[in-house]
């Protein structure tokens, strides 16, 4: 598949670094430094998996600036960009996420959108009701930092909240996930976005 990912970060760059193993991988950053890393097989963050993956492995991974590029081609994308939490105000920051899905929609409008970033819950239901659309895929993350690469390998378990419509493209990305995952062992659990939000 042709994948886009949305943030290099701990839970986008582990996530890329994973399925281009088997896939077409396209990691976007906003940060030309960290292209750069990426590109010679440099991890911009620190975690020894994604480190010795990007040095040593047969990896299909470009990281680009060019956002409507990777998302216009792209079967899926995976939004993992951050959204700070205020716990003074009790708000999640989630303009980053929705700047990429403005553009996602714009460029490939009916393309599934996998959200890895944290949200509040009832936040996909907001998006459906905000976008009016329903390509949407919540999915946590379970992450270590420093060890995201290694928590993705060996997963404990891989959750994927959509409606029944996204169904089977929820269905393709938890088996993306199970395919590149060295412990094969993990459960796969569907249900509702807010369930899997909470």
């Amino acid at each position: 598949m042709k994948i886009a990912v949305a943030g290099v970060g701990y839970v986008g760059l582990s996530i890329a670094t994973l399925l281009a193993r088997d896939n077409e991988v396209h990691a976007v950053s906003t940060t030309a430094a960290k292209v750069d890393l990426i590109n010679n097989g440099k991890s911009p963050i620190t975690d020894r998996e994604i480190s010795e993956y990007l040095a040593t492995k047969e990896l299909n991974l470009t990281a680009t600036l060019d956002k409507e590029r990777a998302y216009a081609d792209a079967e899926c994308i995976i939004i993992a960009t951050p959204t700070n939490y205020d716990p003074n105000t009790n708000y999640f920051d989630t303009s980053a996420v929705e700047d990429v899905i403005d553009i996602a929609l714009r460029v490939n409008p009916g393309v599934p959108l996998v959200i890895k970033s944290t949200v509040p819950v009832g936040y996909t239901d907001s998006l459906i009701e905000k976008y009016g659309c329903r390509n949407f895929i919540f999915s946590p993350e379970f992450l270590r930092e420093g060890k995201a690469l290694h928590d993705n390998l060996y997963p404990s378990r891989i959750i994927v909240g959509a409606y029944e419509d996204m169904a089977e493209p929820a269905n393709t990305f938890a088996r993306l996930l199970a395919d590149g995952a060295v412990a094969k062992n993990a459960a796969i659990l569907h249900t509702a976005p807010t369930e899997a939000e909470a």
